[in-house]
């Protein structure tokens, strides 16, 4: 859908207090009495959540937790752990893109790669997030696991590894009631029975609050939508005009749209190849849906203020701010909630049966985790529809709002070269809308209210916030490079960038490479996007090839791997004679998959190879930064 990297059903910016960088964690153990630590390295916020359901389980077994950020402190205190009695680390990581760390593990992965440390006191345990779909599978899972060892650390329960591609719900369920009778074995401790719901924030409502100190949206600082200050990140999002939103398809069911961003005066800079990170707001009308099934004002003020006082986390998400805010800038309410929800959701459903099948579906029986499965995530219930199919279950807003995890911001891949556009960045995406089991129409949070930022609408300006994200996606530092461009769909994206840019250096007379494109479609005369530019570049002689693949403008299925195979021959030239580099975009469950298959039969045929030295060939190339990947599932 144009939206880069389905990271691990898996942080956005959420308030916290800025501790000093090397603040122990050690030392905030003893003075609170824990003596589990759950660290968690997370880009979108689900390996956080799982380390916070840890650290909760904990007092089940008489033994306290702490959910823990490893950017904010020094993990070199890991040595020390021991100086604590009954003392464990758990790491929930997740991977991110093509095996890299999250943004906010890559101090502890820089670190564990340097260390000399001897950890040899340390007890350990890695529950590693990742998808199937990726050719680096839960690399940073097994990194940590087999580095810690490697240091002296004492494993305690054997490395879980959760796929997003199947159900990263269950993955970490199965795993986490096999790990906490381990734990209790290793410390001869015992369950003390205690499954309460125990609450971690507590609400506070405003009847009279300055208006000016309520946060209506912003991601970190209060009023920085009003009162704007570069640098612009993830905690500081930019807010961009929005000068043009069209539609690139001429039919077909589906919305595909070409928007231009306005980034003057704002001091980013991007290269071809990044990505744009765009936060979304939910739509309006299943917002107030919340407010009629609960019986609830939206538009009060209030707080939830963490229990813990020790907590950086002070808040679930800025506050003080409304319901209304809170349920369309801050949390997700689309996707179908985790087991957790349920299981502290089902006290509040007075229907007997209702609360007896929320409880079973958060269980970890093999009934329950199939009527999950089936109930839940096969049908798409999100939150609101679970409301509207159990009558009886009526939560405090504030409980839920506490539960619900944060809506993340979307990535998508630049459409665009800044040699060309310095001041404005493109997107392309394709509109998500499907039918759910139940008969409920379910639409794309972000690429759905994309399509409604309509430039200068009504004399209003249509804001986007966004940022930049670095990417490893990069055009050959040497123009002369030949280039073969892989991407279907709306995989053209930065190619789009690409070829501008290779037009632009040609323009400064540069000597510029073959630049081949492989794109994919269903239907020539449907939503064949670009047409007009690509075939401009390909008269300029900008673009040396140009393969479009029809799908289903004929009997037979033809996909991009189908004309990659036609033109093998000149393929293998252009990578074994010519050093092309190899650029892959798009679908990483079929499309990415298949491609990479047609160049190892392609490796092998004509360098002579057997399987395994076609597929030595290709992983060389991916190592040397030869064959690129930009894949979402």
């Amino acid at each position: 859908m144009g939206c880069v990297y389905s990271v691990p059903g898996e942080e956005a910016a959420v308030s916290r207090s800025s501790p000093a960088r090397d603040s122990s964690f050690i030392e905030k153990m003893k003075k609170t009495g824990r003596n589990i630590v759950v660290f968690y390295g997370s880009q979108t916020g689900t390996a956080e959540e799982f380390a916070n359901r840890l650290s909760k389980d904990a007092h089940r077994y008489g033994l306290r937790g702490m959910a823990a950020d490893p950017e904010e402190y020094d993990l070199s205190d890991l040595s020390r752990l021991s100086e604590i009695d009954k003392s464990l680390a758990v790491f929930c990581m997740a991977t991110y893109g093509e095996g890299d760390p999250t943004d906010n593990a890559q101090d502890f992965y820089d670190w564990l790669q340097e260390a000399d440390a001897d950890l040899s006191g340390l007890r350990f345990a890695v529950f590693g997030l990742g998808n199937k779909t990726y050719e680096h599978f839960n690399a940073m899972g097994k990194y940590v696991d087999k580095r810690l060892e490697e240091l002296g650390a004492q494993r305690i329960f054997e490395l879980g590894l959760g796929d997003d591609d199947g159900n990263l719900e269950e993955d970490f369920i199965t795993w986490r009631e096999q790990f906490w009778p381990a734990v209790c074995e290793h410390f001869g401790v015992e369950a003390t029975g205690e499954e309460s719901s125990i609450r971690q924030y507590e609400l506070v409502v405003h009847t009279d609050v300055n208006m000016n100190k309520v946060y209506t949206g912003e991601m970190g600082r209060l009023k920085s939508y009003e009162n704007q200050k570069p640098p612009f990140d993830a905690k500081n999002p930019f807010l961009a005009v929005v000068t043009e939103n069209r539609k690139l398809n001429e039919g077909g069911e589906r919305h595909l749209m070409h928007l231009e961003l306005d980034i003057s005066n704002s001091k980013i800079r991007y290269e071809s190849g990044d990505h744009v990170a765009v936060y979304p707001a939910n739509d309006a009308s299943l917002v107030n849906q919340f407010g009629e099934i609960l019986g609830t004002d939206l538009d009060t003020v209030m707080s939830l203020n963490n229990l813990d006082e020790e907590s950086n986390k002070k808040h679930p998400f800025p506050c003080p701010t409304s319901y209304r805010t809170a349920l369309t800038y801050y949390l997700d309410i689309t996707n179908p909630p985790r087991t957790n929800v349920l299981y502290e959701l089902a006290q509040y459903a007075t229907d007997t049966g209702e609360q007896e099948q929320l409880r079973k579906m958060a269980s970890s029986t093999a009934e329950g985790k199939a009527l999950y499965l089936s109930w839940v995530v096969e049908a798409r219930r999100n939150i609101l529809a679970i409301l509207q199919d159990m009558p009886s279950l009526h939560p405090p807003i504030d409980h839920l709002c506490e539960l619900l995890p944060r809506l993340q911001a979307r990535y998508y891949s630049i459409a665009s070269s800044s040699k060309v556009h310095p001041n404005s960045i493109h997107i392309c995406a394709v509109t998500v809308e499907y039918e759910t089991k139940t008969g409920r129409l379910n639409k794309g949070v972000a690429t759905n209210w994309l399509k409604n930022k309509v430039p200068n609408e009504n004399g209003r300006n249509s804001l986007v916030p966004m940022y930049v994200r670095k990417s490893q996606f990069r055009l050959p530092f040497k123009p002369s490079t030949p280039v073969i461009m892989i991407g279907p769909g709306t995989g053209i994206a930065p190619f789009i960038g690409f070829i501008q840019e290779r037009a632009w250096l040609k323009e400064q007379g540069k000597e510029v490479g073959e630049t081949v494109l492989y794109y994919g479609c269903r239907r020539e005369q449907e939503d064949y996007l670009y047409r007009q530019e690509l075939a401009r570049f390909k008269q300029e002689g900008v673009l040396t090839q140009l393969n479009v693949a029809f799908s289903r403008d004929q009997a037979e299925k033809v996909y991009v791997q189908h004309l990659i195979k036609k033109n093998k021959e000149h393929i293998w030239k252009l990578v074994n004679d010519g050093n092309a580099h190899i650029y892959v975009c798009g679908d990483a469950r079929n499309m990415a998959r298949d491609v990479q298959n047609t160049f190892y039969e392609i490796v092998a045929e004509y360098g002579n190879m057997n399987q395994s030295q076609a597929v030595d060939y290709v992983k060389k190339l991916m190592t040397k930064g030869r064959y690129s990947l930009d894949v979402w599932s």
